[in-house]
């Protein structure tokens, strides 16, 4: 199931307020800078700090290559003050 593109445009980590990675085939919005996953369940993502999924060193690798790889879009850009 997709996200809707105005949901997306909207998420952000609730901990420090950034933009995610939206890993849509694997159903998950990613933060890189804390290492963290959080799962969508039937198409609604999951943005609650103590069910989000730390990743270890080896999985941050693995993601970061794949948002390279796969050239993944954050859900939004975040303005320069």
């Amino acid at each position: 199931m997709t996200l809707d593109a105005q949901l997306l445009g909207i998420l952000a980590c609730p901990e420090d307020k950034g933009a995610l990675y939206y890993f849509q085939s694997d159903e998950f919005l990613y933060n890189p800078r804390l290492g963290r996953k959080y799962l969508i369940r039937e198409g609604i993502p999951i943005m609650l700090i103590e069910e989000s999924l730390t990743v270890d060193d080896a999985e941050r690798r693995l993601l970061q290559e794949r948002i390279d790889a796969e050239l993944i879009p954050l859900t939004f850009h975040e303005e320069a003050s």
